[in-house]
């Protein structure tokens, strides 16, 4: 059995049931002396959120079993915040070792979309984000990303429609994992059945994940993290620009949607006096049109989705007011380019990754790899 992507967090921590795939779990069953059909009766059910020592007509010996080989380990809910203006739920989740991470339930008009966290910390270092400043604790496994959704549809009784990789970590950090959950939560004969095209994976602009994605040939969204128009601005608020500037980014960005067929949406973070003017809207126009607008890439069209700096305590940032990102929207607009202003879901309970966690005082445990850099 391939054990890449169902690896534990640690050496001698076994793999996690949720991590297996329909076939890893066929293999595993098949290797315990179980007739085939039972994974056809355990994968849809776990997926579920039920144990296999739930399920009723599941042997006690092969749960047993189950549970030395492969323990199914759902997060447990640590601490739950409900917002009083949009329902919007925040979840701090404890892992089966202890570690805290974050899950967001947001709910719209088109259905109920789950924001899910990569990894125990992070150790990109973007100026703008809570998220890193305890650095990186360790990656999770596929089935613990599952493991979010689950937690989060079990606990409102509501089925999750949509999924966004935005939480905690780098998803292209925690390549084999995040690529991992993409194919478990959108299997067929699983219980989620997340269709790929309701699923978006946000990166800081990891070139190399970006291109080893488009060989995956999913049929996700990408969101990119741009954040600067000129490498400068970009080198001192998200230091991954010290390693693949933005002309290298673009062109990675490039080669995914022509090997994909999958339009890309940028992100940007407006933070006041460093990226926020129109001269700063009109030379990010002139950036994407130059880089995007050529070729066969001129059917796709360009969009960015614009986002307020969410202030952070231990960050001397702070977002402009409605007026400046009006303009930089219009100004985006005038010059071709679409643009949105991301609404902000859960204002009354910081939804924004990264705070409820270090407010219970994981961001500092002891042990985290403190790289500030892609390496």
């Amino acid at each position: 059995m391939d054990n890449r992507t169902v690896a534990g967090p640690s050496a001698g921590y076994p793999p996690d049931l949720l991590s297996f795939s329909f076939g890893q779990l066929s293999e595993l069953l098949e290797s315990l002396g179980e007739p085939s059909y039972r994974a056809e009766q355990i994968y849809p059910r776990m997926q579920r959120g039920i144990p296999p020592g739930k399920m009723g007509n599941i042997p006690a010996k092969l749960v047993a079993e189950l549970e030395e080989r492969a323990p199914y380990r759902l997060p447990e809910i640590a601490r739950k915040l409900v917002s009083s203006v949009d329902g919007t739920v925040k979840y701090l989740l404890r892992l089966a070792d202890g570690n805290l991470i974050e899950t967001v339930l947001m709910r719209y008009r088109h259905g109920n979309t789950v924001c899910v966290s990569t990894q125990v910390g992070c150790r990109m270092g973007c100026a703008f984000c809570a998220s890193t400043l305890g650095g990186r604790i360790r990656n999770m496994t596929a089935g613990e990303i599952l493991g979010e959704v689950i937690a989060a549809g079990n606990d409102s009784g509501e089925r999750v429609d949509n999924i966004v990789m935005m939480g905690i970590g780098e998803p292209l950090d925690n390549y084999e994992a995040s690529t991992a959950f993409i194919r478990l939560v959108s299997d067929p004969r699983g219980g989620l059945c997340v269709g790929q095209r309701h699923i978006s994976l946000s990166t800081c602009g990891v070139v190399d994940g970006i291109d080893r994605l488009a060989a995956e040939k999913f049929q996700i969204t990408l969101s990119v993290s741009l954040h600067a128009h000129d490498d400068a601005v970009r080198d001192a608020v998200m230091p991954v620009n010290r390693r693949w500037n933005i002309s290298e980014l673009l062109a990675a960005c490039r080669r995914y949607a022509l090997a994909t067929g999958r339009r890309i949406s940028f992100e940007y973070t407006l933070i006041n006096g460093k990226n926020c003017g129109e001269k700063d809207a009109a030379a990010l126009a002139e950036l994407l049109n130059r880089a995007l607008r050529r070729g066969p890439m001129s059917r796709y069209p360009i969009h960015v989705n614009l986002i307020p700096l969410n202030s952070v305590r231990e960050r001397d940032l702070r977002a402009p007011d409605r007026a400046q990102v009006d303009a930089f929207r219009q100004t985006l607009e005038k010059h071709g380019v679409r643009a949105t202003v991301r609404r902000t879901l859960g204002p009354d309970i910081n939804a924004s990754c990264g705070q409820l966690r270090r407010a219970a005082g994981a961001g500092d445990t002891a042990g985290a790899e403190n790289e500030k850099e892609k390496t």
